[in-house]
């Protein structure tokens, strides 16, 4: 199995189970942003915003850089790549266990015909 921290695993999730911290990873795959620029479609205060963007940065998702008084983020998606990485271990483990189901239903099948 993928090791992988637990502590990472769950802020990663964490972070990705909000449909507005979803978005605005979105909008930062296009490239760097500004925090009121990433606020601008949203109708709640900067505040709440500034919370999202917390969530993602404790999750490592997103990395702030501050220019004077203007703070750009930036993503980075190694955290995902660990979780996608969780992910796929488990999907090959129910695939496997699911084709031996299968196969062996299909066995039972043949045996109950003769």
């Amino acid at each position: 199995m993928v090791k992988c921290s637990s502590r990472l695993l769950d802020r990663t999730f964490g972070a990705l189970a909000d449909p507005t911290r979803r978005r605005i990873l979105e909008r930062l795959a296009n490239g760097d942003r500004c925090v009121t620029d990433l606020a601008r479609p949203y109708s709640m205060s900067l505040p709440a915003v500034s919370k999202h963007l917390r969530v993602l940065e404790k999750a490592g998702l997103v990395r702030r850089r501050r220019d004077g008084r203007v703070h750009r983020l930036k993503l980075d998606a190694s955290p995902m790549k660990e979780a996608q990485q969780w992910i796929e271990e488990y999907r090959r483990f129910w695939e496997e266990r699911l084709d031996r189901l299968d196969e062996y239903l299909q066995k039972l099948q043949k045996e109950n015909k003769k």
